[in-house]
């Protein structure tokens, strides 16, 4: 019998879906479509959402940057600290990529989110059902206590996907980017805010014992 991905890696399995996305590992089809979106366009040329600024460097830098970021999270898993950086997919298209991550999971029983879209899909609500998505992972799935979540204070946007599914402010913090000072909100979410706040419903299939096994869990 052949071994599929899956088989290998549980997390292949691994599907999020809410009305419009589908969530998952991308395989290599999906991978370099995900850098190639990653070489585009994702915010305006004045603006810098990242406190890790990757998307300064050249196209190029930044389409074999995401291929071997997300080769990495794979390559270093282990319980103790792992990212899972998810393709998001739009009527079967790569719009963006959704990445949670977490260390000492099995003790702390927190994680926390990052995401990116591609300009062209911004602004119609995908934000929100994404990270919807992987609170449902979180929460549901893992069985998490708190997520966390931290936008530039000059990033409204960010900061209404937060508001949306229920996180409260958790502090600022100062962080170097570019040479310069930026302030970062940081925000937390509470499982008992994750359950009064969904407004995106999530179907979550593939997350077998092996699978959690990896997160943890």
């Amino acid at each position: 019998m052949e071994t599929t991905e899956a088989g290998v890696w549980p997390l292949y399995g691994l599907r999020l879906t809410t009305p419009r996305l589908e969530l998952r590992l991308p395989d290599e089809r999906t991978l370099v479509e995900l850098a190639e979106l990653a070489a585009g366009k994702v915010h305006g040329d004045a603006e810098m959402p990242f406190s890790i600024p990757w998307s300064a460097a050249s196209p190029e830098e930044r389409r074999r940057g995401c291929f071997q970021h997300v080769l990495s999270t794979i390559a270093s898993w282990r319980p103790e600290a792992w990212t899972l950086s998810l393709a998001v997919l739009y009527e079967g298209r790569v719009i963006g990529r959704q990445d949670v991550s977490s260390t000492d999971f099995a003790v702390v029983r927190e994680a926390e989110t990052g995401s990116w879209l591609g300009a062209a899909h911004q602004n119609q609500g995908f934000g929100t059902e994404m990270r919807a998505a992987a609170l449902q992972l979180a929460f549901e799935g893992l069985g998490a206590r708190g997520m966390t979540s931290a936008a530039m204070t000059d990033n409204p946007r960010s900061r209404r996907v937060s508001e949306k599914l229920g996180y409260r402010p958790d502090g600022l913090q100062t962080v170097a980017v570019q040479g310069r000072a930026r302030t970062l909100q940081r925000l937390r979410l509470s499982r008992a805010d994750w359950e009064t706040h969904r407004p995106v419903p999530v179907k979550m299939t593939g997350l077998e014992t092996s699978a959690l096994e990896l997160f943890g869990a």
